[in-house]
């Protein structure tokens, strides 16, 4: 018994020695070495990242890393490129301390590729709102899963606008090289510059005149972006510009955009505007006032009527005339009628009596041949009772061939004489033949 108390004595004398020669030195290494791990594997380089973050990153520390695409030059995202520079832009301390870009909707391009129209427009428009310099490519990348042609026109100017606040130059390119020529190019051309001028009017100004004077149609196209970008925040540039435009089909898709934003202003100021294109340029005139007379007529009828009222009868009067009795006969055909039997002018009423029995005859021919009926018989009338025959020809080519015979114009009387009978000859050609021999009429 005391022999083993004596050996389990000396084990134990034993193993406390190991412990304190060889444990207890191991423990405070090991102790020492975490402690300054974490105080100096947490320092960060002179970019800002960690050396884990950069080795996650895939670089090497204290190499920079390489921006995605372009960076925003001289300030935020909605801050248009420095057109000029041709630096790299991953050297400017703009892009080393830009804000980080807001996180893309989660699985984009899969979500853009689903038939779930609500869920792609919407996953699609965070994208586009959280575009910056640094996550363009992406946001490109998820509209190019899109099939091209029309049915991504809506995505397609999404991006082209958000892009040109950031870089409009590098959209531009973009648009001419890798959108669809015959669906797409054109339209985020314009959209693009549309952007432009509406961010940096002035650059886009400076763009504008020094293409202007080319021939090419596609330049006529950019210059109606620029100037639709223009009138949305600048108006009397936009109208300076248009004016310089040559005659064409660009000046009638300017107008468009000029006419709608001066109308907003109110209906005299868009009057006195219309007012000052000269009568020299008739087409120029006629194109103006017909634009803006569509957008007045649906906005204040009755101030539009009053104004084609005492202007002279000449195409831009009567391309209002048009716009103008399009809307009223929708409205309140009975008023309009009277306003045409009031005008004074006797070829100015002779041309609305004619666009007036043009519209109303479709929604109502009995009250549209009472109003003609009357009104008192002239010349001035052929044109409008010839209208009415074309109209009901088809419907009633008796009563059409009644109508015909009063008209005074010979010529004019022959050509609805036969367009009546012609119409006859389908329903009923037995009495055709006969209203012939009874009137002694050969065709």
């Amino acid at each position: 018994m005391p022999n083993s108390i004596t050996w389990a004595y000396i084990f134990k004398s034993c193993r406390m020695k190991f412990f304190l020669k060889i444990g207890l030195p191991w423990a405070l290494s090991l102790g020492l070495v975490f402690y300054l791990g974490l105080h100096f594997g947490g320092q960060k380089g002179s970019d800002g990242n960690s050396a884990s973050a950069l080795k996650e990153n895939g670089a090497t520390p204290g190499v920079k890393a390489s921006p995605i695409d372009k960076p925003v030059q001289g300030g935020s995202p909605a801050t248009p490129a420095n057109n000029g520079s041709s630096k790299d832009p991953g050297a400017s301390s703009t892009w080393r301390s830009r804000t980080p870009s807001p996180p893309l909707p989660p699985n984009l391009r899969r979500i853009m590729k689903g038939k779930d129209i609500i869920s792609r427009l919407g996953s699609y428009l965070d994208a586009v709102r959280a575009m910056d310099g640094a996550n363009v490519k992406e946001v490109v990348r998820a509209f190019e899963e899109l099939p091209k042609g029309y049915g991504r026109h809506l995505e397609m100017k999404l991006l082209m606008r958000s892009w040109a606040a950031i870089d409009p130059e590098a959209a531009l390119e973009y648009a001419k090289s890798a959108l669809d020529e015959k669906s797409e190019r054109r339209f985020g051309i314009s959209e693009v510059l549309a952007g432009w001028a509406n961010s940096d009017p002035q650059g886009a100004v400076e763009w504008a005149n020094s293409n202007k004077n080319n021939a090419e149609r596609k330049d006529g196209d950019m210059l109606v972006g620029i100037i639709r970008g223009l009138a949305e925040n600048n108006l009397e540039t936009a109208n300076g510009l248009f004016r310089t435009l040559p005659e064409g089909g660009a000046r009638w898709q300017a107008s468009t955009f000029l006419a709608q934003e001066y109308a907003k202003l109110g209906t005299q100021e868009a009057i006195e505007w219309a007012e000052t294109f000269p009568t020299e340029d008739s087409r120029l005139r006629e194109t103006i006032l017909g634009q803006l007379g569509a957008k007045l007529s649906k906005q204040d009828l009755p101030a539009t009527a009053d104004w084609v009222k005492e202007m002279k009868n000449d195409k831009a009067s009567q391309r209002i005339t048009d716009n103008l009795l399009a809307q009223w006969v929708s409205q309140n055909p009975s008023g309009a009628s009277q306003w045409v039997s009031g005008l004074e002018n006797e070829e100015k009423r002779s041309y609305a009596m004619k666009q007036l029995t043009s519209r109303w005859s479709l929604v109502d021919p009995i009250s549209t041949a009472k109003w003609l009926n009357a009104q008192p018989p002239s010349a001035a009338m052929d044109p409008a009772v010839g209208e009415f025959v074309s109209r009901i020809s088809a419907r009633d080519p008796e009563n059409a061939i009644s109508w015909a015979m009063t008209i005074q114009d010979q010529e004019a009387k022959r050509r609805a004489v036969k367009k009546a009978l012609g119409a006859w000859d389908k329903i009923d050609p037995a009495r055709a033949n006969s209203w012939r021999q009874a009137y002694n009429q050969n065709f």
